[in-house]
């Protein structure tokens, strides 16, 4: 079960790999300064997946205009997320959750395998959207058991722009 809105946020500290080499982002370093928008997603280099991070990365500003910080989880390792980001000019940093962690601590992985999409695979996250605000509480939470199916951004921008 997802983590549910004000619930306090689990802190992690999940690496990157960005232009100048690997980077650890911790959440609670943009408590007190910032919101921040958590998209988890089942795995780069997938339709739907490349479809969500370039449509965040296109309309970034929008969410940097409402002091929020947006990042992509997923259990793909940094180097696959960084060539997927540069295949695709995905502008969103992407965190990896490798151990999964992260996507339990939240309540977001699937049980076992994906059977919608067929994959017969389990240990990736669902679909989900968590906005988290200054003070480190969950103001948003929204979690899709159909990998195919989107956030809600209008839902998303309405509330970044409401704690902005």
């Amino acid at each position: 079960m997802p983590l549910s809105v004000g619930t306090k946020a689990p802190d992690f500290t999940l690496s990157t790999k960005a232009a100048d080499g690997p980077k650890q982002i911790k959440l609670s370093d943009n408590f007190g300064k910032k919101n921040t928008l958590l998209l988890f997603f089942p795995m780069a280099f997938t339709g739907t997946c490349t479809a969500e991070m370039c449509e965040v990365s296109q309309g970034m500003n929008a969410y940097t205009d409402s002091n929020a910080a947006v990042y992509g989880i997923s259990g793909d390792n940094p180097f696959a997320q960084e060539a997927w980001a540069q295949k695709e000019k995905i502008t969103v940093p992407l965190l990896s959750d490798y151990e999964h962690q992260v996507a339990e601590d939240y309540g977001v992985m699937y049980d076992s395998f994906l059977p919608q999409m067929n994959l017969g695979m389990g240990g990736v996250p669902k679909r989900s959207a968590f906005i988290i605000d200054k003070s480190g509480v969950i103001q948003y939470a929204e979690s899709n058991d159909d990998a195919r199916q989107l956030p809600n951004f209008d839902k998303i921008k309405a509330k970044l722009a409401e704690l902005s």
